[in-house]
């Protein structure tokens, strides 16, 4: 099973910039399709971004497409989620995980799932 730890949240104003780590102990991450998604309070769980470097393959949902961007370190072990130009309806706690494909219906049926981790808390407010 993979397990990823997330961090690098924060309180951050409007507009600013932020960026996640999702690493992985003891394993590299190319091969697997690693998903971004977060909660908002009193939202459902949505997958926002994923990666699966082997492939090339990526993917953002439209609300965050052209302001963050996912990538895989040198080192294979962490996937970054580079947030830019944030807003206050970022405000959610970020989770990692791998999920079957990078296809937005396979990052929908991980939302069901509920082995999650603790995730990160972004804010964004003034």
């Amino acid at each position: 099973q993979v397990q990823l730890v997330e961090s690098g949240g924060g309180l951050v104003q409007p507009g600013g910039s932020l960026r996640l780590s999702c690493t992985a102990s003891g394993f590299t991450l190319e091969n697997y399709p690693i998903g971004w998604f977060r909660q908002a309070p009193g939202k459902e769980r949505e997958g926002i971004s994923c990666i699966r470097s082997s492939t090339g393959t990526f993917y953002y949902a439209d609300s965050v497409k052209g302001r963050f961007t996912i990538s895989l370190a040198n080192a294979k072990d962490t996937v970054y989620l580079q947030m830019n130009n944030l807003r206050p309806d970022d405000t959610a706690v970020y989770y990692c995980l791998a999920a079957p494909t990078c296809a937005e219906s396979h990052l929908r049926l991980v939302t069901t799932l509920s082995n999650w981790g603790q995730g990160t808390q972004v804010t964004v407010s003034s």
